[in-house]
């Protein structure tokens, strides 16, 4: 029998307000969607387990990801500050139908790393489902993701296009960089 290694990981999603970073969650840990808006004052966190096996195939990893939805109202530094410490990751989410947040993206991720130093991180493209309404936003997520050299997807808090790949994909990252 494989060994199994427990490991806790805490994951920050990060944005400007209304970009589906709840929604994001509650679709990925409760595969629930709700339309209303659900403003978050400072943080919540959600838990979820998640299996993986290690890079050398030999040992079965679950991952405890403690998923920090932080509010994204920027002039609350110090509940930035607080909230960022201790952070193994973080998901970055814009709003495909608004270009000022997937632009904001470079902003929120260089607060981050002021804070704490580098840390493994994707983008999320959100809101895919309303693609007449997303032209060619997206190229700013390709920038981004070429620039700190990771990964985005263009995902769906309605539908839950791509938003558990997302999740373990950043899962799969942490994994890696601690076995």
């Amino acid at each position: 029998m494989e060994e199994t290694i427990r490991v806790i990981k805490k994951v920050l999603l990060l944005g400007d307000p209304a970009v589906g970073k709840t929604s994001l969650i509650r679709k990925f840990v409760q595969d629930i969607y709700e339309d209303k808006y659900l403003e978050t004052l400072g943080t919540k966190v959600t838990n979820k387990v998640l299996t993986f096996t290690s890079p050398d195939k030999k040992k079965r990893i679950e991952l405890t990801m403690m998923i920090w939805d932080v509010m994204g109202q920027k002039n609350y530094r110090l509940i930035h500050e607080s909230a960022f410490k201790g952070t193994a990751g973080a998901i970055l989410v814009g709003d495909l139908t608004r270009t000022e947040t997937l632009e904001n993206l470079d902003n929120w991720i260089s607060e981050l790393f002021n804070i704490i130093g580098k840390i493994p991180v994707i983008f999320l493209g959100n809101k895919k489902d309303l693609i007449e309404m997303v032209s060619e936003k997206h190229k700013n997520l390709v920038y981004l993701s070429r620039s700190y050299q990771t990964k985005f997807y263009m995902t769906s808090a309605k539908t839950g296009e791509n938003v558990e790949y997302a999740f373990k994909a950043i899962g799969q990252i942490l994994v890696n960089t601690t076995c």
